[in-house]
């Protein structure tokens, strides 16, 4: 009878969700040692303001000579910022004690590849030859950072790290960027994970069965709103 059917009936598929999303969290992170001998710390601006405050906490904590931001206006920050991205995480570091003159921003990249060209440009311009960096990105866009800065810094030669807000799976979705939306990305940069290397954007990186299974399920549940 209806009556006899538990509350939680049908649940099952969103906690399923969320562990397929925590596989895919943690794979996408890199979970790099950090190196304090860097030339400058490198912020690959989104929609998460708590990649801001990371960058500019490593900075002030003796990371870096240099902290750059850079972005401009992206799919997922259209409308939700009155000004490109690396501009609002800029002015969180002038408030968190950044001197001015140590900051480098980049406004105009769309994406991971565009972030990392159009800053060599900025460098490039500016007469900097920056040998070093400690890169930082969402959690769970540790690993495609890495292989996409790889792929496109034209020096080979150039030295990173890649770090993250240092947050679980189980405390990193918040109002800004809730569950739903961070599996959705998550999966659509696994997908780009497996393809870009083959349109020449990044360098291959290994992902395991049960990493790929967990996407694949996610996709079939739905998950499919960020795909190349």
């Amino acid at each position: 009878m209806a009556t006899n059917i538990p509350k939680n009936d049908g649940l099952q598929d969103v906690f399923s969700a969320s562990r397929d999303g925590e596989i895919l969290y943690n794979y996408h992170q890199l979970h790099m040692p950090l190196d304090n001998d860097v030339d400058a710390v490198f912020c690959l601006c989104s929609l998460d303001p708590r990649v801001a405050e990371r960058a500019a906490q490593l900075f002030l904590d003796g990371y870096g000579h240099y902290l750059i931001f850079a972005g401009g206006v992206g799919r997922l920050t259209q409308g939700r910022y009155d000004k490109p991205e690396a501009e609002v995480f800029a002015d969180i570091a002038l408030k968190m004690g950044v001197p001015e003159d140590k900051l480098l921003v980049e406004p105009f990249s769309t994406n991971t590849g565009e972030n990392i060209r159009f800053t060599y440009a900025l460098l490039q311009e500016k007469g900097l030859h920056l040998k070093s960096f400690l890169l930082v990105q969402k959690p769970y866009m540790e690993r495609r950072t890495y292989a996409t800065f790889k792929k496109q810094w034209p020096d080979s030669n150039t030295k990173i790290t890649v770090t993250s807000p240092q947050f679980k799976w189980s405390e990193y979705p918040d109002k800004n960027n809730p569950e739903d939306l961070v599996i959705n990305i998550a999966v659509g940069d696994l997908i780009r994970i497996r393809e870009y290397p083959l349109k020449g954007f990044q360098i291959p990186q290994d992902i395991p069965d049960d990493v790929w299974e967990a996407g694949q399920r996610l996709i079939r549940a739905g998950y499919n709103t960020h795909l190349p």
